[in-house]
């Protein structure tokens, strides 16, 4: 046999060829697979969202000074009217001190000019003095007056401005950020801190609006929030708000369900998943930039799919039954099927065997 293949060195190089590629051939004509088929009954839809607190404000400052004190700090919970920090507020005091000096003085002159309008009426009732006369001592005692007005409102502004240097909260809550530190320079309009009310929150959504058209009415939504223990993860909300404007560039609508209060656990910024009630099917689906297509009502095997750190993705199988690596975006898990939020169209075939797929080339 040796001195046989010996002399057919050519043939065993071809054969030897043959029986290498032979798997990744096979492979790419037996690779099983399933054909993605859209739902046409009613069905359970997630959707990525986000925690916002109903109430939050970012609580600025109106004048300038450096920070004297911080009376807070982050996680700290608050009252209405309780003091945040102060800024230094000597020369703002020392305004305010001119101003009620200034208004002392003017109610001094008033009582100067009141006793000198009385004495020229009395003058003037007696004939001693002409009716131009009293008509001058009127007008100065009018105008200061409106000094000692002026000089009121001059200062009610300035113990004000210095009222600007203690900065309170504007409701009771939760301080989420304290962007400054104690002598840090505050100037109108820069950040001092911002609260939030852990009482009003809510979680935002973006959805297609052809799922929105197909939400079923009177059906409130799940929210999922898989950052809490398996036992309080799932919430329902207590009212939905669809926003009435669409994002041209998305072609997606927003949802907002406000969660009942007092939720342990639950702060803004958390991921959270809305579960959204929709009856039939999305149809076809509509093109993505990245050349994939985002469908609603779609699923399928768990085992078709392919996990990467963090990549997500399918083998999806051309006419010629060559596989093509693409990533989707999982919603539910039901059994044995995982639905398809993203990526693939209603009519595409998948594989059931992606590690078979992966040797093919």
């Amino acid at each position: 046999m040796r001195s046989a293949l010996s002399h057919f060195p050519f043939r065993s190089a071809v054969l030897a060829a043959f029986v290498l590629a032979a798997p990744a051939w096979l492979a790419a004509a037996e690779l099983p697979s399933v054909t993605v088929q859209a739902r046409t009954d009613a069905t359970t839809l997630g959707f990525d969202g986000v925690v916002e607190a109903v109430r939050q404000t970012v609580v600025a400052s109106q004048v300038a000074g450096a920070i004297v004190k911080l009376d807070v700090q982050v996680g700290d919970r608050v009252r209405a009217g309780q003091v945040l920090l102060r800024i230094d507020a000597r020369a703002a005091e020392q305004n305010a001190a001119a101003s009620d000096a200034q208004v002392r003085a003017a109610r001094a002159a008033l009582d100067v000019a009141t006793k000198d309008f009385q004495r020229q009426q009395q003058l003037f009732q007696q004939n001693y003095i002409s009716a131009a006369a009293l008509d001058r001592a009127d007008s100065a005692f009018k105008a200061t007056q409106a000094q000692l007005q002026a000089q009121i409102a001059q200062a009610g502004a300035a113990r004000t401005q210095s009222g600007f240097h203690v900065v309170t909260a504007p409701f009771a809550g939760v301080v989420s950020e304290v962007p400054v530190q104690l002598g840090d320079m505050a100037m109108p309009g820069r950040a001092l801190a911002t609260v939030y009310d852990p009482a009003a929150l809510r979680i935002t959504a973006s959805v297609p609006q052809t799922v929105a058209q197909r939400l079923v009415a009177g059906q409130m939504p799940r929210a999922e929030l898989p950052g809490l223990p398996a036992a309080s993860a799932w919430v329902t909300p207590l009212r939905l708000q669809q926003l009435p404007t669409v994002d041209a560039a998305t072609l997606s609508v927003q949802l907002r369900a406000e969660l009942p209060p007092a939720l342990a656990g639950v702060v803004p910024g958390m991921f959270a998943r809305l579960w959204l009630p929709v009856s039939g099917a999305a149809g076809a689906g509509s093109a993505t930039a990245g050349g994939a297509a985002s469908a609603a009502g779609l699923s399928v095997p768990q085992q078709a799919v392919v996990r990467r750190a963090e990549l997500t993705a399918v083998y999806v199988l051309d006419a010629a039954g060559k596989p093509t690596l693409r990533q989707v975006h999982l919603g539910r898990s039901q059994g044995d099927q995982v639905e398809v939020l993203a990526g693939l169209m209603a009519g595409e075939r998948v594989t059931t065997a992606p590690q078979a797929a992966a040797r093919v080339r």
